[in-house]
């Protein structure tokens, strides 16, 4: 039987969180890397002296939140400057950021923002993406966000966009399979043609994590605070059989649990992992 790609090799890691910094130091448990959002690294502190500790043990992958990447306004240069400082020194593995805006004026907001799906804002993000690349000397990889609002001109699927900024721009792609399930349950669109529509040689890495329903309307919220859903893994052993293996990240932020319930969770990510690895090799 003829195959369309290697089979690569995975690994499954989860998000370094504060509460677990010092027991991962101390145990030094089976992860297959260690997820950081850059910006909290970017001063010299102490919580930079034990990443870099960690660094020695296992793979970093560095998760940027304020690139604001699908900002009409010009990137900001000291940001990226002090990204790519931070990426010397910690030699990470896979660089990533977010299809998203978050500042405006000079002012970072809290939030990842959506961005209309049209040519004019696909010309701009490609551009900003191209840039940002060309500075911090990484290919980044681009995560789908998780939708909560549609504009009323946006009128190129969000799958469809994802992957024209790979080609125009050579990046990689985030599949994040509980953004999708989240947002197609909002939106009422099938997950399985979203993932359908990624160029399967774009995607660098996969993304698995919690969510909730809301209380007063039928969404679901992206919040990275509970146990992977049934729904999700189901989604990701359907990523699994489109893009083989790829190294996924555990994501969890909130209502943050015992080490061990992380390491459960990524314990079950690689099971189904190997289990498509070893359907793909017979």
């Amino acid at each position: 039987m003829t195959k369309s790609r290697p089979i690569p090799s995975c690994s499954v890691g989860i998000g370094l969180r504060l509460p677990h910094v010092t027991e991962i130091a101390v145990t030094r448990p089976t992860i297959g890397f260690l997820e950081v959002h850059a910006e909290n690294y970017m001063a010299e502190t102490p919580a930079l002296d034990r990443l870099l500790e960690l660094r020695r043990d296992y793979p970093i992958s560095l998760h940027g939140v304020a690139l604001s990447l699908g900002s009409a306004e010009e990137l900001d240069r000291c940001h990226l400057d002090r990204f790519k400082a931070l990426i010397e020194r910690v030699e990470p593995m896979r660089v990533s950021e977010h299809l998203a805006w978050s500042a405006i004026g000079g002012a970072y907001l809290n939030d990842l923002l959506p961005l209309p799906y049209t040519e004019e804002s696909l010309d701009i993000f490609c551009d900003h993406v191209e840039e940002a690349q060309e500075a911090l000397g990484r290919r980044l990889l681009i995560e789908n966000p998780s939708a909560y609002l549609r504009y009323t001109q946006s009128p190129i699927p969000e799958a469809e966009f994802m992957a024209e900024v790979a080609r125009r721009t050579g990046c990689g792609i985030v599949c994040d399979v509980n953004n999708i399930h989240v947002s197609a349950w909002n939106f009422g669109f099938d997950p399985i043609a979203y993932l359908d529509n990624l160029p399967i040689e774009a995607i660098g890495e996969i993304h698995l994590a919690g969510h909730h329903a809301a209380e007063d309307v039928d969404i679901l919220i992206d919040d990275h605070g509970s146990r992977v859903a049934e729904p999700v893994w189901e989604l990701y052993a359907a990523a699994l059989r489109r893009f083989g293996p790829v190294p996924t990240l555990i994501e969890w932020d909130a209502n943050l649990p015992a080490l061990e319930v992380l390491l459960d969770e990524a314990h079950h990510a690689e099971e189904l992992a190997d289990a498509r690895r070893y359907v793909d090799a017979a």
